[in-house]
């Protein structure tokens, strides 16, 4: 009997597990719908999001820096996911990968933290859609405050909309997905182009502002590599240019969607590479050049937070900038378009939480009977309870606490991917491998440096929220996991009818990788 908290589960066995009648999904997505989700999602929480007030309250001019650095650690890391992602296709992502090569307890661990990292980012961006729709209808929008706390139902009742659009099928979300995408990126597109003409060169200046001690940026709040390096804040200067990085770092987060949807795809040994690889390289492009035209326009200090009245805090987004200069038309069009766009984010978030839930349902750690799939093949019943979760946090809890907490899961996840890719290469060179990544070891370790480097750069805050998400993680793991695990119970014999798959002996009969 394996040690349950070290007991792999092989290549082989979480394929054939994907051919279960009552837990199979349906291969109905091509290269085109994976480009399609992996645009949707990373176009639009970063553009329509992050990029206006990290440059306000942070970076000031220097947010295109900020974009390039957390772009860097982005495409090092989605060469790891698109090897991992060809050689393994199945739902799941980073938690199937952890499985196949570090075992149980650690893919828990990332199965967890990918829960909480798809489920926020979801919150986050319905949040900023319910931001966005108030500033096209006027008024308070979709959002109250009531004894001092603001609640946002605008948010709750998207959530709720896209679930549903979930639950009645994968290939329709991708149909309604390019359709609004497209308008999405014509806006990005504008925002560039008429943008250009109003950049004055005195706005860039001081590219990086000279460092400010922020009020309620100390203690927990300051980054942890100021803590460590004696710094007292984040607010601009270098520590500010850091800290953005792993900021507007949630503005890439999308491709790693697009491998949760790998047991959805009908060749996923060339198209979830494509996927991957080709949305990242479009929004990086568009990333920089929107903060280079958005600081260019106004002055960084007028993208600031600032205070209403009655206690609402006013975010700049990209539409301040053309309302500053008097572009009425531009104002109205980017808002539209970001209420499109923003759908599209969530939507797809969704969809990876999705996933990653049902993988881990229908390997016994969560209850099995949430990875039954309905009659459309989608799991319906998973997807309704992640619907819930994810309004609920919507509707109570601010954007930026739910932001930071976004970037540590996704950061660690790709740690483990990138650490996974060096592993599996070693005890298994006989899988068949549709993508490689260059340079191993090489890239991969370049990638766990990127995104530690970022992961530090976050609040000491965020750390101890994240830490203690691990912790009730791990008692969810040894109070119901263990016991109900399906490969723990094929070794105990407990489950009749169902044996284990044992993986091909390197070179006897296994498939030869590819060089």
């Amino acid at each position: 009997m394996s040690n349950p908290l070290f007991r792999v589960k092989s290549v082989e066995q979480s394929m054939a597990d994907t051919d279960e009648p009552d837990t199979k999904l349906r291969k109905d997505l091509t290269a085109w719908d994976l480009t399609v989700f992996g645009v949707a999602v990373v176009v639009g929480a970063g553009i329509f999001t992050l990029t206006a007030t990290t440059a306000g309250n942070v970076a000031g001019p220097s947010v295109s820096l900020a974009f390039v650095l957390a772009a860097v650690a982005c495409g090092l890391a989605a060469l790891c996911y698109a090897e991992f992602a060809s050689t393994v296709p199945v739902a799941g992502s980073a938690y199937t990968f952890s499985y196949a090569t570090f075992g149980e307890f650690i893919a828990w661990i990332i199965g967890w933290d990918l829960i909480l990292e798809f489920a926020l980012a979801a919150s986050v961006v319905a949040k900023s859609w319910s931001s966005y729709l108030a500033d096209v209808v006027g008024g308070s929008g979709t959002t109250f405050v009531a004894g001092g706390h603001e609640y946002d139902w605008g948010a709750a009742l998207l959530i709720g909309v896209l679930a549903t659009l979930l639950i009645i099928g994968t290939k329709l979300s991708s149909r309604v997905s390019f359709i609004i995408t497209a308008v999405k990126v014509s806006v990005v597109i504008l925002v560039i182009v008429v943008g250009a003409f109003y950049v004055k060169k005195a706005n860039f200046t001081p590219y990086i502002p000279e460092p400010k001690e922020a009020t309620g940026e100390t203690g927990l709040r300051q980054t942890l590599f100021s803590w460590m390096t004696g710094g007292t804040g984040s607010d601009y200067g270098w520590y500010g240019l850091l800290a953005a990085a792993s900021l507007v770092f949630f503005a890439f987060i999308g491709f790693d969607v697009v491998a949760t949807t790998a047991e959805e795809t009908k060749d996923p040994q060339k198209a979830l590479p494509r996927g991957i690889l080709g949305s990242l390289a479009i929004v990086t492009v568009l990333y920089v050049g929107v903060s280079v035209v958005l600081t260019g326009m106004v002055k960084y200090t007028d993208l600031a937070d600032k205070k209403t009245p009655d206690g609402k805090t006013v975010t700049s987004t990209l539409a301040t900038a053309f309302e500053i200069n008097g572009v009425t038309w531009a104002q109205w069009a980017i808002n539209v378009g970001a209420l499109a766009g923003l759908t599209t984010v969530v939507m797809v978030m969704l969809l990876g939480q999705t996933r990653v839930a049902f993988a881990m349902s229908r390997d016994g750690l969560l209850p099995r009977g949430l990875a039954k799939t309905s009659s459309r093949g989608t799991p319906a019943r998973i997807t309704a309870i992640v619907g819930v979760a994810s309004a609920a946090l919507a509707f109570f809890f601010p954007m930026g606490t739910l932001g930071e907490m976004v970037n540590i899961g996704t950061l660690f996840a790709f740690v483990l991917v990138c650490i996974g890719v060096v592993v599996l290469r070693r005890t298994r060179p006989d899988l068949k491998r549709g993508f490689r990544v260059p340079l191993v070891p090489l890239v991969p370790i370049l990638a766990v440096l990127a995104c530690f480097w970022l992961m530090i750069n976050l609040s000491i805050e965020t750390w101890v929220r994240f830490l203690v998400w691990m912790m009730i993680g791990i008692v969810v793991y040894l109070s119901y996991g263990v016991k109900h695990s399906v490969l723990g119970m094929r070794e105990r014999k407990e489950l009749p009818g169902y044996p284990p798959v044992e993986p091909e002996p390197a070179g006897g009969g296994g498939q030869a990788d590819q060089t």
